[in-house]
């Protein structure tokens, strides 16, 4: 049987805490280790116990779970952390994702969502709950304003990636999933992969959702009419 994953609930509310306990009470594959009350105890206790993955509130006293998230990476980037919050308005999911959270979900999420979040997180992967993967969608999808400035070149944005994978994060942020940035650039599936995680290294982003965040920051895969 495999180990559980270790766990660290960070929350100042004692009633959530308590509920969130006892909803996880019964799930094998994960063990609770610790509770934090504010983003300083995360990050210390984050530091101490080396978790595997980190449930973090935003809005806490002390220091709150945007600049824990970012702390707490700094010091132990291997462990996953796992937004949980009643926050879903664009800024505090792309801050948080801008922090290194791999996974964002509003709290009221069921049970068995937030286990298969928990679960992927450890797993090293990105995960968005529905509410939150639709602002997201909606953010690679609306254009942004002609008055917004573009650099003349994508090289001149990245200048550390290849024109090759360029030509990737552009279509990335262009909202093409893997099959299609293949037939765009007459590459196999497996190729566009490869590509995408050499992006993700040298951009030093977690996954997908990090790295077309940097590229349409940066105007790539933007429609515009001017």
């Amino acid at each position: 049987m495999n180990e559980p994953i270790e766990l660290l609930l960070a929350d100042d509310h004692p009633g959530f805490r308590a509920g969130f306990h006892a909803a996880l009470a019964s799930v094998e594959s994960i063990k609770i280790v610790a509770d934090a009350v504010d983003g300083e105890h995360a990050v210390r206790l984050a530091e101490e116990l080396q978790p595997d993955v980190v449930v973090m509130d935003l809005q806490m006293p002390r220091l709150d779970g945007i600049e824990a998230t970012r702390q707490l990476l700094q010091g132990s980037p291997h462990v996953g952390v796992l937004v949980l919050t009643m926050f879903d308005d664009d800024e505090s999911v792309f801050l948080a994702m801008r922090a290194g959270a791999r996974g964002y979900l509003v709290k009221g999420a069921p049970r068995d969502e937030i286990v298969r979040a928990i679960e992927a997180v450890a797993a090293g992967e990105a995960i968005l709950g529905p509410v939150i993967a639709r602002r997201v969608q909606e953010y690679l999808t609306v254009a942004a304003p002609p008055s917004s400035p573009r650099p003349t070149s994508a090289e001149q944005s990245f200048p550390g990636l290849t024109q090759r994978e360029r030509d990737v994060l552009e279509l990335m942020a262009a909202g093409r999933n893997n099959s299609l940035i293949a037939q765009a650039l007459g590459i196999t599936v497996k190729t566009v992969r490869n590509h995408a995680s050499n992006i993700f290294g040298k951009l030093v982003v977690a996954d997908r959702v990090q790295a077309i965040i940097q590229a349409r920051d940066a105007g790539l895969g933007i429609e515009r009419s001017d």
